[in-house]
């Protein structure tokens, strides 16, 4: 069960998947918070002028990447919207960033996206614990997972 201060992260992180779907970009968005609690930085997806790259988490991995130690990134926590996709699991696995809290997960997203109709991405979506070993995740939030679930609604014209 999410802590107020986790669901207040992870609420942050649906409002910039809101902000990322308004824009034209899919609906995800994620902050990377510090140890002592404090947000280090956020991000949504920006997948809109064609670099399917360009995902919040892997953006966050880069920051972390860029300025903080080893140390500090282990104990930070990246609180995000949806689970990690496959790319994005990699990129946290490799910089070394710690524990992982989302609102939903792959294995809804997809079963969304098929309830949809939409097509499937263009990799295996795996659960990020089989892409990094031995860290720590934790989610869905049903409440929140709802939220998201609707974002992806409105983006493929269902809701």
């Amino acid at each position: 069960m999410a802590t107020e201060t986790e669901l207040t992260h992870l609420r942050r992180c649906v409002q910039l998947a809101t902000e990322a779907l308004a824009a034209g970009d899919q609906p995800f968005g994620s902050v990377l918070v510090g140890a002592d609690g404090t947000v280090l930085t956020e991000d949504r997806n920006r997948v809109g002028g064609g670099d399917h790259t360009q995902h919040p988490e892997f953006a966050l991995a880069r920051w972390a990447a860029a300025h903080l130690t080893p140390e500090e990134r282990k104990a930070a926590t990246v609180f995000t919207s949806s689970e990690h996709c496959t790319m994005c699991a990699a990129a946290h696995g490799w910089v070394g960033l710690g524990r992982i809290s989302y609102a939903s997960s792959s294995e809804q997203l997809m079963g969304w996206l098929g309830e949809l109709g939409a097509p499937k991405p263009p990799l295996t979506i795996l659960p990020v614990e089989q892409v990094v070993p031995h860290i720590v995740v934790e989610g869905p939030v049903p409440e929140l997972a709802e939220e998201i679930r609707a974002l992806f609604r409105r983006m493929l014209g269902a809701g």
